[in-house]
């Protein structure tokens, strides 16, 4: 099996790949001009926003793991440009070249309303109110209005393996003023390889499914693991599902993540 990997050299890719090159897949990693490619990969020069460049990546492939996606900007048009039109072309280039690949999209639990009434489920309405959530869920229905197979993974935040991100909590939660007692979907990194692996068998074909360990975890918990301080608070809790997802549908396909909790991360040097 030969399994193309877009955002390979990112936070989630870089991690991914190697897991996925342990246990016998065949990576080949879709990079711009001068990047490297990952230990164990293949690489291949092509760009999401030239579909001229796509065919010999998407050739021969079996499934692509599409994970290349742009959050970390104030610029709005780059974010829908790469997420929305980089996908399409993927899309474009895997329905003419490699029309019986697996196409697996990584997407975000962001997109679900945060005055939903209940942990966000995956038939839920989705009314995300920020560009980067908006855009992967134009993504995702592009991919739906496919002729491929695929699945979508929705992913809790992403942690672990020294990647940095939960060091960045304590001042995303003190610049949106965020509730102490808010509790928050976590997935580690090696449970993104543990539903990536799931999902090449062709257990999540068809399917949104929500990507999150087993124990949302409250944001005043989880800025101290991160070394920071958090004001208590004893005010009501206004959206308390709002970063909260049901992840009951991937347990029932299978999936059962390795890294139960993200204290479970720090008890093993994990994080």
């Amino acid at each position: 099996m030969t399994v193309l990997v877009t955002g390979a050299t990112g936070l989630v890719g870089a991690r991914l790949l190697p897991r996925l090159s342990d246990a016998g897949v065949n990576c080949r990693a879709l990079l711009r001009s001068g990047s490297k490619a990952p230990a164990g990969a293949e690489a291949v020069e092509a760009d999401l926003l030239n579909p001229e460049s796509l065919p010999k990546a998407v050739a021969g492939v079996s499934a692509i793991i599409h994970l290349a996606a742009v959050f970390r900007t104030a610029d709005e048009d780059l974010i829908w440009k790469s997420n929305l039109e980089g996908t399409r072309n993927l899309i474009a280039a895997a329905e003419a070249h490699a029309p019986d690949a697996r196409f697996i999209l990584a997407s975000t639990s962001n997109v679900y309303d945060a005055d939903t009434v209940r942990p966000g489920c995956e038939d839920d309405a989705a009314e995300p109110r920020q560009a980067y959530p908006a855009s992967k869920l134009a993504a995702e229905q592009a991919l739906q209005e496919s002729g491929l197979t695929w699945s979508i993974h929705r992913f809790g935040f992403v942690y672990g393996d020294r990647d940095g991100h939960l060091e960045e909590l304590p001042r995303l939660v003190a610049n949106f003023k965020m509730h102490p007692a808010q509790r928050m979907s976590l997935v580690h990194h090696r449970d993104i390889a543990t539903a990536m692996t799931l999902a090449l068998t062709g257990a999540m074909d068809g399917l949104i499914v929500n990507i999150a360990d087993d124990a949302p975890t409250t944001l005043y918990e989880l800025v101290g693991i991160a070394g920071g301080t958090m004001e208590t608070s004893s005010d009501p809790l206004d959206q308390p599902w709002r970063l909260h997802v049901n992840a009951s549908r991937a347990r029932k396909l299978g999936f059962r993540p390795t890294v139960r909790s993200v204290h479970q991360a720090v008890e093993e040097d994990l994080l």
